[in-house]
């Protein structure tokens, strides 16, 4: 299952430190420009998905919802998380790879966002 790969390659980003987790945490990340891939639970307010899109968006920093808030916690040690962003280029760029794949074999669920679009 492609969801269990994307969530350990975010449970290797954040045991190496490269992991923002929380609203907060992630704007930061955004803001300073560290984040190269940030991603919403499906089961997140619609208000904050278009925030944290508009954010990205203006930015040009991929942005995609997958999974869900449980998932996204536990993938990364942690308690439920609505969004997180990875902030090593490589984990990244691997995990977006897996998402696109990932995409392809499902309807809908997922969305992809930002700047190679």
């Amino acid at each position: 299952m492609k969801q269990d790969k994307v969530l350990s390659l975010l449970g290797l980003a954040m045991r190496a430190g490269k992991v923002a987790s929380g609203g907060f945490a992630v704007e930061q990340s955004i803001k300073k420009g560290a984040a190269g891939l940030v991603i919403v639970s499906d089961d997140t307010s619609a208000a904050s998905k278009k925030h944290f899109r508009d954010m990205c968006t203006y930015r040009g920093i991929e942005l995609c919802e997958y999974a869900d808030k449980d998932s996204l916690g536990h993938a990364i040690g942690k308690e439920f998380r609505s969004v997180v962003s990875v902030e090593d280029p490589g984990f990244a760029e691997s995990i977006l790879k897996l998402l696109k794949e990932d995409l392809g074999e499902r309807q809908g669920g997922s969305a992809i966002d930002g700047k190679d679009q």
